[in-house]
């Protein structure tokens, strides 16, 4: 029985690493990866597609002071993510998230939609959590209630003290991934600064050039 619980734990880390690894990769499949959790729109004034694209380099791979960016060929998006450096003392969280921007030619501007993603792991074990937590406090006070645990003073305040950690639990855990959402968009605002100052400083060079 040890042995298949070791064997359970063992393939759950390695679903969840894999899961994270794939999340990362810079290919046209993987860039589409996660769960979406929210979107935002921009504009590259006096921008056409063709010249974005001609300020990356030859592989497509742009390397920015806090992250990548990666144009592929071919097609009209740019997926925009953090450098998780191995071993590094930054603090990570449990909700990285990566962008794709979706590039679009209008008249006198590329417009760009940028979606921001999380990897299924983390959005499947954070829902899950709150499942747990919910349904097994109102599972728990239905339990209590049937067997008579408000019928007394002392047992209304039992209940009522079950009630108040059940709601602490829930808004710790809230408040966790709202902190770490905005840490985690902090980042990648960061890098999706970065690529509108390179490409802007790209700009600059060329008009001096000519």
């Amino acid at each position: 029985m040890m042995l298949v619980g070791f064997f359970a734990a063992a393939l759950f880390l390695g679903l969840l690493i894999g899961d994270w690894l794939y999340f990362v990769r810079l290919t046209p499949d993987a860039i589409r990866y996660g769960c979406t959790v929210a979107r935002s729109e921009d504009r590259f004034t006096d921008h056409t597609v063709a010249s974005l694209r001609n300020r990356f380099p030859d592989d497509g791979v742009l390397r920015l002071g806090h992250g990548v960016a990666w144009l592929p060929a071919e097609l009209s998006l740019i997926a925009i993510r953090p450098q998780y450096r191995l071993f590094s003392m930054t603090f990570r969280t449990a909700w990285p998230i990566k962008g794709l921007i979706h590039l679009t030619q209008e008249q006198q501007a590329v417009r760009a939609l940028c979606i921001k993603r999380i990897p299924w792991s983390s959005a499947l074990l954070t829902l899950l959590w709150f499942l747990v937590v919910a349904f097994g406090s109102l599972a728990f006070l239905v339990t209590y209630s049937i067997d008579g645990g408000f019928s007394s003073f002392s047992g209304m305040l039992m209940g009522s003290g079950i009630i108040g950690i059940a709601l602490l639990v829930l808004a710790f855990g809230v408040v966790t991934v709202m902190v770490s959402y905005r840490l985690e968009d902090g980042r990648l605002r960061t890098v999706y600064d970065e690529l509108r100052e390179t490409l802007a400083g790209s700009d600059r060079r060329e008009g001096a050039t000519q």
